[in-house]
């Protein structure tokens, strides 16, 4: 009885430890080839984008760049394989330096050209290394001497509540920014925009952390700040007695209406309308209409109204009225 069983335990161990010994046979051997594919395939001559940056040092205290301190440089090398991965993957290429003091002989900007690149490049790269191409003519950068001045930050892009709530308030932090440029840069520059943003489908206060926009030539500081969104439910809303106030009037005349207040009605947020007044909203008549169009009523315009307001409309378009003689 048991003497078959052992015989039949024997017969399994020998058949898994030939088939364990062939599997690693063919694993060895694969594991080889792929090694030996390898080797062959790094050994072909290929051509790899490599991203470097492009340093500038020895910049003087009473100097600002304005552009970035370090850009970067796109350029195509030709090697063999195991020379290119290298440079990806061991100590890579280092960044290129500028001597601010070599290259610095106009007033607000010098340039790096592309032979300048390149010869920086090939002389820390292997023997056998050819660049193949520079994906950029040249490199400018751009100083100025403290030349600077202090402008409003603006948000720029998509922000958008979900349905029934808007934005009521928007703050920065910082509200403002300074930017160093070339004289007319800086007298053109009215505001600093921040990078786009894109948010929607938000009900509560959104707090984003951004970028200012970039600009050619010029340099902002700080360059990343906070922009926080207020948002409000929208309601539909009314003010009564606003007085109607006349305007253009000539010395020693005087407007009376009737009636002499009137009511607007208006879009805007639950807690904007418990802050709002009569004395929010400025509602007039124009003499200069009623002289040259002379009637029994007189047309009444809202012309001013709260931000955070929308669709405002006068209850009263027209009223009547009485020009009398002052006092």
């Amino acid at each position: 009885m048991y003497k078959p069983r052992g015989s039949v335990k024997t017969i399994r161990n020998f058949l898994f430890t030939l088939v364990n010994k062939e599997f690693l046979i063919f694993l060895f051997f694969l594991c080889l080839s792929g090694v030996f594919w390898l080797l062959m395939t790094l050994n072909e001559t290929y051509e790899m984008e490599f991203r470097i940056p492009v340093r500038v040092v020895n910049i003087p205290n009473n100097v600002v760049l304005t552009s970035q301190e370090t850009d970067t440089v796109r350029v195509t090398l030709r090697d063999k394989g195991l020379v290119l991965v290298g440079y990806e993957y061991g100590e890579g290429i280092r960044p290129l330096v500028v001597n601010f003091k070599t290259y610095a002989k106009s007033a607000n900007s010098f340039v790096l050209p592309s032979a300048d690149i390149q010869r920086m490049l090939y002389q820390q790269l292997s023997a056998s290394t050819k660049v193949a191409g520079v994906k950029t003519d040249r490199l400018e950068f751009f100083y100025n001497y403290g030349e600077c001045k202090k402008v409003p930050v603006e948000w720029s892009g998509r922000v958008v509540p979900e349905d029934l709530y808007f934005i009521s308030e928007v703050h920065y932090l910082p509200d403002s920014v300074t930017i160093y440029s070339t004289r007319d840069k800086l007298d053109s520059i009215k505001v600093i925009q921040t990078e786009q943003l894109n948010y929607t489908n938000f009900r509560d206060t959104l707090l984003v952390t951004c970028h200012t926009k970039a600009i050619k030539g010029v340099k902002v500081v700080p360059s990343n700040l906070k922009v926080q969104f207020i948002t409000d439910v929208l309601t539909e809303e009314s003010i009564d007695n606003i007085p109607i106030i006349g305007i253009n009037m000539p010395e020693g005349k005087v407007l009376r209406t009737f009636p002499s207040k009137v009511g607007v009605s208006f879009v805007t947020g639950v807690r904007q309308f418990k802050r709002l007044s009569p004395k929010d909203f400025y509602v007039v008549v124009d003499y200069d209409e009623i002289k040259d169009h002379p009637s029994e009523k007189c047309n009444v315009y809202l012309r001013r109204y709260p931000n955070g307001v929308s669709r405002a409309t006068l209850k009263l378009r027209q009223v009547d009225y009485l020009i009398e003689n002052e006092e």
